[in-house]
């Protein structure tokens, strides 16, 4: 099984979480048209089939968080941040929520400007209105010079977004592999590396070194970006800051305040609010 899949099958297949339920991509194959763009709605537990195609593709969501798997790294596109997937990736689509989404595809002329790695972008206000717009007018592609200049506009936007650190990376060696899985399922568990490190018969610095070489980064940085991205999730739902921050382990709601802030340049309340506009 292509690794993309595997790392969306194993997360649907835990005790607790509903099995992923398989839906028809947006195109078969080459996108109708060098600009096309594609509206949908998806019902919670999704997953659209592994997918590699000619055309770049940003992933926008208007509702809910959708979660791009590329390889051993997760992408989140919570509301007004978008995924962008260049021409030849590999890639998985799922959602555990309802998620109402656009998917704008470029072929590879309009790509060749879009950042050549696959990331999460910050929309920012014009691309998104414009994005909303096109959804609105039912615009799939350009039938008109004016609907072309609104595209081509949406495109230029774009290409200023900046890229945001909501990708999770994964790894495949059998331990830390093991630790990281369990994280996932709780991702308030406060035992350190070294109590890890005991219980999957391996030690601190081994694992220490295998996030470097396998994660990019240290163990309390992946565990910091695994609350944040869990955090972008739960924040689409009614429950209280304060009920969040104690779900993800934090010991007060400032710490969790503090950190998303941080990371993401709004409180979780003026994200809340900027992802219900």
């Amino acid at each position: 099984m292509p690794r993309a899949r595997q790392a969306v099958t194993q997360k649907a297949t835990t005790k607790d979480t509903p099995a992923l339920r398989e839906i028809a991509p947006l195109f078969a194959g080459q996108a109708p048209q060098p600009l096309h763009l594609r509206n949908a709605t998806i019902e919670p537990h999704s997953v659209y089939p592994l997918l590699r195609h000619q055309y770049g593709e940003l992933i926008y969501s208007f509702s809910g968080v959708i979660e791009v798997t590329v390889g051993q790294r997760h992408y989140l596109a919570p509301p007004h941040h978008g995924v962008w997937i260049p021409p030849g990736v590999e890639h998985v689509g799922a959602s555990h929520d309802e998620v109402s989404f656009s998917a704008l595809c470029l072929d590879a002329s309009y790509s060749a400007a879009m950042p050549a790695v696959t990331c999460t972008l910050a929309i920012a206000t014009l691309p998104r209105l414009l994005l909303g717009t096109l959804q609105q007018r039912r615009a799939d592609y350009p039938r008109s010079e004016a609907e072309l200049r609104l595209f081509q506009v949406l495109v230029d936007e774009l290409r200023q977004s900046q890229p945001q650190e909501t990708y999770l990376p994964m790894s495949d060696d059998a331990q830390l592999g093991q630790v990281l899985q369990a994280l996932q399922q709780d991702p308030a568990s406060e035992r350190s590396l070294q109590q890890w490190a005991a219980l999957v018969h391996s030690t601190e610095r081994t694992l220490s070194r295998r996030c470097q070489r396998d994660l990019g980064m240290s163990f309390s940085e992946w565990t910091q970006r695994l609350r944040l991205l869990r955090a972008l999730t739960l924040l689409q739902g009614k429950r209280s800051v304060h009920a969040i921050a104690l779900d993800l382990g934090y010991s007060s709601p400032s710490a969790f305040i503090a950190m998303f802030q941080r990371r993401m340049g709004d409180t979780p309340e003026a994200f809340r609010r900027r992802a219900s506009f």
